[in-house]
């Protein structure tokens, strides 16, 4: 009889609190921010587009795999809360519960779904990283950015002009001028590749709002293709320790119009920053051997065989 009852009145909650679990979940779901929807990600903004073609990709997994694993939290928790609930020792009782061994169906259940949720996530990553990684085959700005101790140098190769930056010194303390960082300019909507390289030691190139970095590897090029949707200025830093002044390796990203575009590379051949700097300040007393920290020489010709995007 005791039994009975209890049955009832558990069916009771359950049907309680079902609807009141479902609304509160909506009520979360319908309530989130721009900022929540994605993950709490940087670089979105409400009402504006995103800051390039990629970002929303990132977003998308970043998001979905939290919302997975939670998920999984989620349910592992409910599942030892109810077992340690449901099964406790009643009063009155003596000895040790039914033992359980060798249930097969639960068994193959938590082999096969973890398996299931690691080869989902392993997909969704390789096809978001395939697509992003993906070059173009005819960008229309191209622009080579040189990492170095503790700055940056970009060439822009279509209209063959410089900016260098300056090295943060030894003994500036706090007199760093954040006026000098370098800026690069890159024009929105515009399909964009940055070739990355180091002059010296590994640096690792991070434009924050666009959700992607990149590491420059002594001896290697790495590229990256995207295109940015929204003009404004986005700060970028180096993410790899690479010295005493790392923490200020900074740098600034400038989308802007075409008509902008054009305006600052005429002020840069105005200031007679005309040609590339190119692989000339590597600091490498090798550079001519193979294998050698010119990470220049693999440079490919302007055709790079890329896949249009």
């Amino acid at each position: 009889m005791n039994r009975g009852r209890e049955s009832v009145r558990s069916t009771r909650r359950r049907v309680i609190l079902a609807p009141l679990l479902a609304v509160g979940v909506a009520a979360a779901l319908t309530g989130c921010s721009t900022l929540e929807m994605h993950g709490y990600l940087p670089g979105f903004v409400a009402g504006q587009p995103n800051t390039t073609n990629q970002t929303q990709r990132v977003s998308d997994l970043w998001t979905g795999s939290w919302i997975t694993l939670l998920a999984v939290g989620v349910i592992t928790w409910a599942v030892i809360i109810w077992f340690a609930i449901v099964y406790r020792r009643r009063r009155g009782q003596t000895g040790l519960p039914v033992q359980v061994r060798y249930n097969m169906p639960i068994e193959i259940f938590y082999t096969i779904v973890p398996l299931i949720l690691v080869l989902g996530l392993f997909a969704f990553t390789a096809r978001d990283q395939t697509a992003i990684e993906t070059r173009y085959a005819n960008p229309a700005v191209v622009v080579d950015a040189y990492g170095k101790q503790w700055a940056w140098d970009f060439d822009y190769k279509n209209d063959q002009v410089y900016e260098q930056g300056i090295q943060a010194q030894p003994g500036e303390g706090a007199n760093f001028v954040e006026s000098a960082i370098p800026t690069m300019y890159l024009v929105v909507n515009k399909k964009t590749e940055i070739r990355l390289r180091t002059r010296d030691v590994n640096h690792s190139f991070w434009v924050v709002d666009f959700l992607y970095k990149k590491d420059m590897i002594a001896g290697k090029t790495n590229y990256w293709d995207f295109t940015p949707t929204r003009i404004g200025t986005y700060e970028g830093k180096c993410a790899e320790l690479c010295g005493e002044f790392h923490s200020r390796m900074l740098f600034n990203v400038k989308v802007v119009s075409q008509a902008d575009y054009d305006a600052h590379m005429a002020e840069l051949r105005a200031r007679g920053n005309t040609g590339l700097l190119g692989t000339k300040y590597d600091k490498d007393d090798n550079a001519a051997t193979s294998g050698s920290q010119d990470s220049g020489v693999d440079i490919p010709s302007e055709n790079n065989g890329g896949i249009e995007g």
